[in-house]
């Protein structure tokens, strides 16, 4: 709890853990005069089926292709992939691969994931057996592209708002052949926290964070909060609440409460501001090449350090057509936010979450 005139009243700076790097917090800059830009919610709803989109089924996507009708989840590989299987990839640094002008050849997997073959409902309107089945879905292609890829990034942008291109719920995984740089850092401030304590940096943070001030919903398997270092108003983390590397060691019984807290947290969500709520989301876990962090380790072996989590980054600030803009000060120094992340959980977790 906190007292008036405390730090959580003040302007004042909280490091991320998991990145090293930290976010100015100014708590009373959310009631100042908004005249900026205001985004126009569309809340016009969307039909079961729309034969214009590229995503439904039997559907022809952008390439011809005709989608399969298909009544479940479907994935199929990205018709417009930022990266590509090249086996020939020795030439494509350029001439300029120096210090300063430094390049380098990358390949890939690029899929696309449709959670389900209706055209309007997102996540937060799947049940919790149609979500239990994206999750399965997940394991299965991070396994699968883990065998061929260093590492594999499961993520989703939901809306107009985060660049979202189609708005049949879906969502993407691309498999690179190396470990981006958001990882790397990463895995380095885990490891470095491991080598200290001989405990994975999140589990810690999960087990001193279950049923405090940032907690937005928790079950028998699962914790989200707004982490105390969150850049985005309402930024969450979804944390296992055991320990799990990758999301293709979840196990099956750990999955079933995995589809029920993402149903329970984007419904809270959509029920914020009563519209349906933009984020990007990602899942963070183990890279797929245990040589990495020990070479003396064998793969499936090592990055004992690392704990599976997702990151959700939704952007609205004060209501559904207010968001937060990363510029100015943000871009050229440091992330600041305008609330707490306490206030924000405190928001989130007094939801209630029934189904619309």
């Amino acid at each position: 709890m906190t007292t008036k005139n405390s730090l959580y009243e003040r302007a004042h700076r909280r490091r991320n853990p998991l990145t090293d790097r930290w976010v100015l917090v100014s708590p009373h800059r959310n009631t100042r005069p908004w005249n900026g830009e205001t985004h126009r919610s569309s809340q016009a709803p969307r039909p079961r089926h729309d034969p214009a989109c590229h995503l439904c089924p039997d559907a022809q996507r952008a390439t011809g292709e005709r989608n399969p009708p298909y009544t479940s989840v479907h994935v199929f590989d990205n018709d417009f992939p930022a990266v590509e299987a090249s086996p020939d990839n020795d030439s494509a640094a350029g001439p300029d691969n120096s210090a300063l002008f430094a390049a380098q050849p990358v390949s890939g997997t690029c899929r696309v994931i449709c959670y389900s073959p209706d055209h309007d409902r997102p996540m937060s309107r799947l049940t919790d057996t149609e979500i239990a089945r994206v999750v399965d879905c997940w394991a299965d292609q991070t396994r699968a592209l883990g065998a061929q890829h260093r590492w594999v990034q499961v993520f989703e942008n939901k809306g107009e708002m985060m660049g979202c291109s189609n708005p049949h719920p879906h969502g993407q995984i691309w498999a690179t052949d190396h470990l981006p740089d958001e990882l790397n850092v990463e895995d380095e401030q885990q490891r470095l926290h491991w080598s200290r304590h001989g405990s994975p940096m999140l589990r810690q943070v999960a087990d001193h964070e279950f049923e405090g001030p940032r907690q937005v919903l928790a079950n028998e398997h699962w914790l989200v909060i707004v982490p105390y270092w969150a850049t985005w108003p309402f930024e969450t983390l979804l944390l296992p609440r055991f320990g799990v590397r990758r999301l293709d060691e979840i196990p099956v019984s750990a999955r079933a409460t995995l589809a029920g807290a993402l149903g329970d947290l984007t419904r809270r969500y959509d029920r914020l501001f009563d519209c349906e709520f933009p984020y990007s989301m990602g899942w963070h876990g183990a890279p797929y090449d245990g040589t990495i962090h020990d070479d003396t380790h064998r793969r499936g072996e090592a990055a004992l350090h690392w704990q599976l989590h997702a990151h959700f980054f939704p952007p609205l600030l004060r209501s559904a057509t207010v968001r937060k803009f990363m510029v100015g000060y943000e871009m050229l120094a440091e992330p600041q936010r305008d609330l707490t992340p306490e206030q924000a959980a405190a928001q989130l977790r007094e939801l209630a979450t029934s189904r619309r």
